[in-house]
């Protein structure tokens, strides 16, 4: 299946998620990331629609599909499309959606924070102990 540009831009303003782990520099905690901070483009769909999402990924022509199980109650399995890979969500996955604007106000927010983190990330800001308390605030006003 061939997906136009404005299909995207609703599948992503439906479904869609810009996000990043930032981790927390004052929580100590047994079992630590071995990153700082991990950025993420994902969708996710019930497994009956993985289709889409390999389009998805076709369309992109990066990321990946995989299966995500559900074990709550009244939830069905879930197939999610990431790109995680910074050259690809800077190259790739930001310009698109730099070209194609989400609609939703919400969505927008997330996408333009993201950016930013994306920012700091290629200045090295995420390297220093100020800069990523800095990028974990800047996280938190995500939706």
């Amino acid at each position: 299946m061939k997906l136009s540009n404005d299909y995207v831009v609703g599948l992503v303003d439906g479904e869609g998620s810009f996000t990043a782990f930032v981790r927390n520099l004052d929580q100590s905690t047994e079992r630590k990331r071995r990153t700082r901070i991990e950025p993420r483009f994902y969708v996710k769909l019930i497994e009956e629609d993985k289709t889409i999402l390999e389009s998805l990924k076709d369309f992109f022509g990066c990321g990946s599909v995989y299966f995500q199980k559900d074990t709550r109650p009244n939830h069905k399995n879930c197939s999610r499309f990431e790109v995680f890979n910074r050259d690809e969500l800077e190259t790739i996955v930001i310009p698109f959606f730099r070209d194609n604007p989400l609609r939703f106000p919400s969505k927008r927010k997330d996408f333009e924070i993201f950016c930013e983190l994306m920012a700091r990330i290629k200045k090295g800001d995420h390297l220093t102990d100020v800069g990523l308390r800095r990028m974990r605030i800047l996280k938190q006003q995500m939706h």
